[in-house]
């Protein structure tokens, strides 16, 4: 292990020590001050694998990812609160003090999906893990797919009712945005329907969950259907669970993995439910044939390689 990261994990656990011992995890000055030290340590790209680390590093993460996600989860309830008090909520998502990163991150998405499924007319979306601040489906919604009717999926009904008090103020908004308070795993039929299923980071946080969801979309969602799976890269791993293209997404053709290098967390992976042959089999890497601009590439069992571009060299 290296010297760089050996200070990276003694950092993060020392974060992570800090944030256990917290009373209460809802926002509050140290909340804020400890949860933005986290993530800004593990923004800078360094080269780690998480997988190759420590049992007891493992462990930590596990645990951090977890606490990670709770903290999240009652941020985004306090802002939903709090946005819920405006005669139209939707004209002040600007309160939330992480919105420019779900506008980024949803602008990558999108550019992403139009530059790899040119052909989709994705009119109907859904979102699985929307949460009680559904940014990501309103900022699709409202900026990259106005004709689309959006689904939104979680567990939580108190989540949901939270949600749909924000459209209220834009009949429009309204008249397109579903919320179904239900396990995914249980969804079956209607998982047919949708041209395009995002997957949040979130839902399933540890390894073997994460897997469990993917098989049940592959096994359910329609042929040449899309997935939208964030994931995390390099030290961002301690935030968000790791989706590995070619081991996780077994029943899809992987079309792109991109990993942001700015203060967008999580990376993104687009891959298509093939209309026949490998829907049953490992997850199929399609090569990189035609990109002009790259800044790197993965390689992928027998050499098949994703390219990964930034947000600039794509089409808007």
């Amino acid at each position: 292990m290296g010297n760089q990261e050996e200070m990276l994990i003694q950092k993060i656990s020392e974060i992570y020590g800090d944030i256990s011992n917290l009373p209460s995890l809802s926002p509050s000055k140290e909340v804020d001050m400890l949860f933005t030290e986290l993530v800004l340590t593990c923004i800078p790209p360094v080269s780690i694998d998480v997988s190759k680390q420590s049992k007891e590093v493992q462990d930590m993460r596990c645990k951090l990812i977890k606490l990670c996600g709770e903290a999240e989860g009652l941020m985004e309830s306090h802002y939903s609160d709090m946005l819920a008090c405006y005669d139209n909520p939707l004209d002040h998502f600007d309160l939330f003090p992480y919105y420019s990163n779900y506008l980024k991150l949803s602008q990558l998405e999108y550019t992403l999906l139009a530059r790899y499924v040119p052909s989709s007319p994705s009119t109907q979306v859904a979102f699985v893990g929307s949460g009680p601040l559904p940014l990501s489906s309103f900022v699709l919604a409202a900026r990259h797919m106005q004709e689309a009717q959006l689904h939104n999926y979680d567990l939580d009904a108190a989540a949901n009712a939270r949600a749909r008090l924000l459209v209220r103020g834009d009949p429009d908004m309204a008249a397109r945005m579903e919320f179904h308070t239900a396990d995914i795993l249980g969804v079956t039929h209607a998982l047919r329907g949708y041209d395009v299923v995002f997957l949040a980071a979130l839902v399933g946080i540890s390894h073997d969950d994460k897997v469990r969801v993917i098989e049940h979309l592959a096994h359910h969602m329609a042929p040449g259907a899309v997935l939208v799976a964030r994931s995390a890269h390099g030290a961002r791993a301690f935030l968000y669970p790791v989706v590995d293209p070619a081991a996780d997404l077994r029943g899809f053709e992987v079309l792109t993995v991109h990993h942001p290098t700015d203060e967008v967390i999580n990376s993104v992976i687009i891959a298509r439910k093939p209309h026949g042959g490998h829907a049953a089999g490992a997850a199929v890497m399609r090569p990189c044939k035609c990109c002009e601009m790259m800044q790197g590439f993965h390689h992928f069992g027998q050499g098949s390689i994703m390219e990964e571009i930034t947000l600039e060299e794509l089409p808007s």
